[in-house]
């Protein structure tokens, strides 16, 4: 499980296309002292497991499905990925539930600097609409952020200098793609609702 609270960010230096899948080696920013070879890591919000790794590096394999899924698939070398390593069981927990599960993607549609802060607006799929809330949780490209607008086919989060410099949010521009995580919370209580209502109807 992680947080969404991005530790820095890291750098594609190679990519290497296999068969059933992609295989990305990524340089890190932040050393990473405790990397080890199944370890799990959060790459722009997709859970993907350490398979080789050096002082300041390590590869990572992308199944079919995680190309398929995600823009993981398109990136090249010289591109830049937010990093989070797994919550560690007796770690402090600042952000929300983030399992890194990407449920889809989103397009970037707006950026404007607001002050010292930035304003970031984003499509809204269909599919995803129910789980977005207004002041509530969204996972973008494994950052945590707080919903500050929610429109009928759009939603926008207001980033602070802090995770504006420390993520890759700095280099998207507007027609990027981006990873959406909703709130599982708001599955659980969509599938207990679903049940109940299953139940009231069998009576």
């Amino acid at each position: 499980m992680f947080t969404g609270i991005v530790e820095g960010a890291g750098e594609i230096v190679g990519v290497t296309d296999a068969e059933g899948g992609r295989r990305l080696r990524i340089r890190t920013d932040v050393a990473f002292d405790d990397l080890h070879h199944g370890q799990s890591i959060a790459v722009s919000g997709v859970c993907l497991t350490v398979e080789e790794f050096g002082d300041d590096w390590f590869d990572v394999f992308l199944a079919a499905e995680t190309v398929e899924k995600t823009y993981l698939g398109t990136v090249e070398e010289g591109d830049r990925v937010n990093l989070e390593r797994a919550l560690a069981a007796d770690a402090r927990f600042d952000g929300h539930l983030v399992q890194g599960h990407v449920d889809g993607t989103t397009t970037v549609t707006a950026i404007e600097q607001v002050g010292d802060d930035w304003y970031f607006e984003f499509d809204l799929p269909e599919s995803l609409s129910q789980y977005v809330v207004q002041k509530g949780s969204v996972c973008l490209d494994g950052i945590s952020l707080t919903v500050a607008d929610r429109r009928e086919d759009s939603f926008a989060v207001a980033i602070i200098p802090t995770t504006y410099d420390l993520t890759t949010l700095s280099n998207k521009e507007v027609g990027d793609p981006v990873h959406v995580e909703v709130d599982v919370v708001a599955k659980y209580v969509e599938s207990m609702l679903d049940g109940y209502a299953e139940q009231l109807l069998a009576e």
